[in-house]
């Protein structure tokens, strides 16, 4: 009798970009169960009935309190899996957002400090380049790349 393994987590993030073509970071706090005090961008899991895009709406809401106004691109899909066993599918944007960029509202106890960061200035993400070999710092230079494409 074979068993199926279930289908990976879906998930979305953003790639939030600013005027100078930065691109928005945040460290998860020490205490979150999955990947802690690691580099991250905004996102998260697709509840039940929410497409993939009200989601990523919904996540750059609550992680940063910006509301995404333009999707530029869609950068990529990733699979990667948790420290906690579970595969995840992600589906990251390239976004513009509404708001004061200088002051996100970052989610008490999530998150702990962001930084805003150009392409040539990605070597601080490798501080998390154990977490399944580097990916915020491939999903970075992905989204560099497609910002350069984009012309913008």
């Amino acid at each position: 009798m074979s068993r199926h393994p279930p289908q990976p987590l879906r998930c979305v993030a953003a790639l939030i970009v600013d005027d100078d073509g930065r691109i928005f970071f945040q460290r998860r706090s020490p205490q979150r169960r999955l990947f802690p005090n690691t580099w991250d961008i905004a996102g998260g899991h697709v509840e039940p009935g929410e497409t993939l895009i009200e989601a990523l709406y919904r996540e750059v809401r609550e992680e940063t309190g910006w509301t995404v106004s333009h999707i530029l691109a869609e950068v990529g899909d990733y699979t990667y899996t948790g420290d906690d066993g579970i595969a995840r599918l992600e589906t990251d944007y390239l976004v513009r957002v509404d708001g004061d960029l200088t002051r996100p509202q970052l989610e008490a106890g999530k998150h702990t400090e962001f930084r805003w960061l150009g392409a040539d200035e990605l070597a601080v993400l490798d501080e998390s380049r154990e977490v399944n070999d580097g990916l915020i710092r491939r999903i970075a230079d992905n989204g560099f790349a497609v910002l350069r494409a984009l012309g913008l």
